[in-house]
């Protein structure tokens, strides 16, 4: 297997970071360029498409780290319930690190540009749509494609989503906690 490319990775993980902290309309290339450490050449290299390119990308790398983080959490904790407890706390506390100038690693970008931009609608549809599946996975490991564990899914997706704005907007993480644990309940009912 060959080497990773010297520079794609960090500008993508650069792109997501500035997309999640400023937005997308407001982060330009340059902008990421210099976070990023990387010459204006590598950008156009890996990203031929622009910066609707490098959104795609940005936006595929971050649904899948919060896939895999459920999923870890999932192996580590009891119950659906509680992975969902759990993921609201880490959030909680990523939030209140970055003293709330972090949001949604993908409701930041799509609300900018979507449904204009086919390539991001497209990444982000499938990244929540791997959330979707991982959490109804979780919720019910039977029958995950069951119309309540896809329901309960949508539900915590929408719930958390909406917690990251009203805890941004307070500067507090309780919409957070709070929206996970009523979720986290219904789940357990389940």
């Amino acid at each position: 297997m060959g080497a990773r490319p010297k520079h794609r990775d960090n500008l993508v993980h650069t792109a997501a970071r500035l997309f999640r902290q400023r937005g997308y309309a407001a982060t330009g290339v340059n902008d990421i360029l210099k976070e990023a450490g990387a010459p204006k050449g590598s950008f156009y290299h890996y990203f031929p498409g622009g910066k609707e390119e490098l959104g795609a990308a940005a936006i595929r790398h971050a649904g899948a780290l919060v896939t895999g983080t459920l999923e870890r959490l999932a192996l580590a904790h009891g119950s659906p319930g509680d992975t969902l407890r759990a993921y609201g706390v880490l959030l909680a506390g990523w939030l209140a690190d970055s003293d709330y100038r972090d949001g949604c690693p993908l409701a930041t970008t799509v609300l900018e540009v979507t449904p204009a931009s086919e390539p991001i609608t497209a990444a982000a549809g499938q990244a929540y749509a791997a959330w979707r599946r991982t959490l109804a996975t979780l919720i019910d490991p039977q029958a995950p494609d069951d119309a309540r564990a896809q329901r309960l899914a949508s539900l915590a997706i929408s719930a958390l989503e909406g917690a990251l704005i009203q805890a941004r907007v307070a500067r507090d993480p309780a919409p957070i906690r709070d929206a996970c644990e009523q979720v986290a309940a219904l789940i357990d009912a389940n």
